[in-house]
């Protein structure tokens, strides 16, 4: 008997005839002779509903209200699950995270996963029941609901996976598993049988959307024998694992897009000892992720500092900049939207020559400018205008894996 993860997003439940394709997943896993935990995201757009609400009643709602809302579109989700699951004669029972034991910090919106309290949840198993617990969501140490952020039912099924030492966690998508590019933008993308813990991390991290960045984490933290899957189609999906076959070779896992981001410059810097570090340290307080930074030097003792945030948290980096004008000493900002993020991943990348060359190549012949380069031992990525990203993407693709 082996125990076994399974994690559905919103678009594998969306509505009731998606959650009785769900439900017989479900079953046919447990009529196997396995454990199961099921972890739900809340159905189709339900969450993105919820948000619309609120603003129609308060646009400025404190983040613990939005928790406290938005935590409900998942209990709805794992009830009619148990429900679709109970009429077909199957024992289970539908947990929230709290009564699961899922405990959290206490960054409304943006928690993270502190501990797991496996007492209940492995009381339901003992009693050979399917548990279903609410995804994206725990409870913090005053005992208010928190979410973990966009993706974060993820995060909640590789926490569960570790937590019990599972044999086994599948990500369930709408698609049949990771692609060397989005199917949607590239045609001609390929699905991979296997992909590493790190090369999967920067894909996720850098824009593609098939898992959620922080669960990647915690599966190579915690060796979670995780496996990416279509709730559509019964076929195999991809594996992410910390080694794969192709050792030692130029390889190239995949190119991801990020339109999510905004483009920041510090302009007239003072060029003193320090002054990044009171520019980031600021952003930090301020809980304001920062991506790509590039410094450069001005004229007469100044520098200009220019960095990445998300589109989000654009407004409160520039009012938080603003507000620090005089200590930080800078002429004025300037901020740009309409920037997108092109990243090519792969283990060994940069140690590989010619990778680099052969990006920039592609991008050149398709006439496409470079604003920012950022690279690490197996990442490229840059920056470029919002309108010329999809056109990035399936150039660099083609260079690659069009001659293959």
């Amino acid at each position: 008997m082996s125990l076994i993860v399974q994690k559905f997003g919103g678009s594998s439940v969306q509505d009731a005839k998606h959650l009785r394709n769900v439900a017989g997943l479900i079953a046919e896993t447990y009529l196997e002779g396995n454990d199961v935990i099921v972890v739900l995201s809340a159905q189709g757009d339900t969450t993105d509903g919820l948000i619309e609400k609120a603003c129609e009643i308060n646009p400025g709602a404190s983040k613990r209200e939005m928790d406290m809302l938005l935590s409900t579109g998942e209990q709805i989700s794992v009830a009619l699950c148990a429900m679709a699951l109970e009429g077909m004669g199957l024992p289970c029972v539908s947990l929230t995270a709290w009564q699961a034991g899922i405990q959290s910090t206490s960054v409304h919106g943006d928690a993270r996963i502190k501990k797991i309290d496996t007492e209940r949840v492995r009381g339901e198993l003992d009693q050979h029941r399917i548990v279903l617990v609410t995804g994206f969501q725990g409870l913090n140490r005053r005992g208010d609901i928190t979410t973990l952020g966009r993706g974060g039912s993820d995060t909640s099924a590789v926490a569960l996976a570790a937590a019990f030492q599972a044999d086994l966690c599948q990500i369930f998508t709408d698609v049949d598993g990771v692609y060397t590019a989005d199917p949607r933008i590239v045609p001609t993308a390929r699905k991979l049988e296997e992909i590493t813990y790190d090369e999967m991390l920067e894909l996720a991290s850098q824009g593609a959307q098939i898992l959620h960045n922080r669960s990647v984490e915690l599966a190579k933290k915690f060796r979670v024998n995780l496996e990416v899957l279509s709730s559509l189609e019964r076929k195999s999906g991809t594996h992410v694992k910390e080694v794969t076959k192709k050792v030692e070779k130029t390889n190239i896992a995949g190119v991801a897009r990020d339109v999510s981001i905004a483009r920041v410059a510090l302009v007239g810097l003072e060029h003193n000892p320090g002054v990044a570090f009171q520019v980031f340290h600021l952003l930090s307080k301020h809980n304001i992720n920062v991506d790509v930074i590039l410094q450069s030097i001005g004229r007469e003792d100044t520098k200009d500092i220019s960095f990445t945030v998300h589109k989000k948290d654009l407004a409160d980096t520039v009012a938080v900049l603003e507000e620090h004008k005089d200590t930080l000493r800078f002429d004025h900002i300037t901020a740009d939207e309409h920037i997108g993020k092109v990243s090519v991943v792969g283990v060994g990348l940069m140690s590989n020559s010619g990778v680099a060359a052969k990006i920039f190549e592609a991008l050149y012949e398709a006439g496409i400018n470079i604003q920012m380069i950022s690279t690490s031992e197996i990442r490229v990525s840059v920056l470029l205008d919002e309108e010329d990203v999809n056109r990035a993407v399936r150039a660099i693709h083609d260079k690659f894996f069009g001659e293959v």
